[in-house]
């Protein structure tokens, strides 16, 4: 196990099976660095075009197609202390009349972003927002592995294969499972937000540079279908689609198959999700949507299918 320190130089708008920057072993940890959505470093200086510019990909050696690739995000910390978010809801999570009364017209809102008392603040607050003060949460909106089948999927976008899931719980301590596609898995990672809502419902977070560590590890001979992701609490599964039923479909049927693979009879997965689920909304602005389907690692445990 070694751990790379990597500055990255070039940057993808797109997943999919570009050269890789690095080859890593299963086990390694890598410390790097993302840009913003716009494509601006830590100094704030844009670097690459914009459109949730991607670092890596990552090649994982002895990962391959019908295998796992399990990413720990280490650590995740924002780098600069401006951050930037859009200021209206997007139309496509309002009731149509409301849109047609007439929307706000959009701007771009910078925030302060202190990382020493863990806070973001307006940099021009809005009268009745001079005393918002939100705790960091930092987290990464676009992450993943080359598609199948030869792809190369926009950033703007997800899907299988990861991309742009925008779920607030992709954050420090989280692990996150995908499909291997290809040989090294060819792993990328960008999109960095230092507080983001549920759904991301004005198409940002506040979108910012970040320092960033996670640890590869390649699980052999084990296929899952859609992003899986376990922390301290929660096992849960994303399903990445439009409309938003589907994507619920893809996430509610990932999560019983892994209680199956935990042990569990269909029919007892099926009366414990039943009764037992939560779910969280990812993306609902950008043309795929994000559900995430999770269940307590406690009720696991009771029911003796975690350790």
């Amino acid at each position: 196990m070694a751990t790379h320190q990597f500055q990255p130089t070039i940057y993808h708008t797109a997943i999919g099976a570009h050269e890789p920057v690095l080859h890593i072993k299963s086990g390694d940890t890598v410390c790097t660095t993302t840009v913003d959505n716009a494509g601006n470093d830590a100094n704030d200086i844009q670097v690459t075009e914009r459109g949730n510019p991607q670092t890596g990909p990552f090649y994982i050696e002895t990962a391959e197609p019908w295998d796992t690739l399990s990413i720990h995000f280490d650590r995740i910390v924002p780098n600069r202390s401006i951050g930037r978010t859009a200021s209206v809801v997007a139309p496509n999570v309002l009731d149509p009349h409301y849109v047609a009364a007439g929307m706000l017209e959009g701007s771009t809102v910078e925030w302060n972003v202190d990382v020493d008392t863990w806070s973001a603040t307006l940099a021009s607050p809005e009268p009745a927002l001079e005393n918002l003060v939100l705790p960091l949460e930092p987290m990464v909106g676009c992450f993943g592995v080359a598609p199948p089948r030869g792809q190369s999927i926009s950033t703007a976008t997800s899907s299988t294969h990861g991309g742009n899931m925008d779920y607030r719980g992709f954050k420090e301590g989280v692990t996150v499972y995908f499909p291997v596609n290809v040989s090294g898995a060819l792993f990328h990672l960008g999109d960095g937000h230092a507080v983001q809502g549920d759904g991301e419902i004005v198409g940002t977070g506040i979108e910012i540079s970040f320092d960033i560590q996670f640890t590869v590890e390649v699980i052999k001979n084990k296929i899952i279908n859609w992003p899986r992701a376990e922390n301290e609490d929660y096992i849960l599964t994303a399903g990445n689609a439009r409309p938003l039923d589907q994507a619920v479909q893809h996430a509610t049927t990932e999560l019983l198959r892994w209680l199956e693979e935990l042990g569990l009879e269909k029919r007892a997965a099926h009366i414990l999700l039943g009764q037992a689920v939560e779910y969280d909304m990812g993306n609902v602005f950008d043309p795929a949507y994000t559900m995430v389907c999770k269940i307590k690692k406690s009720i696991l445990r009771d029911i003796g299918i975690w350790g």
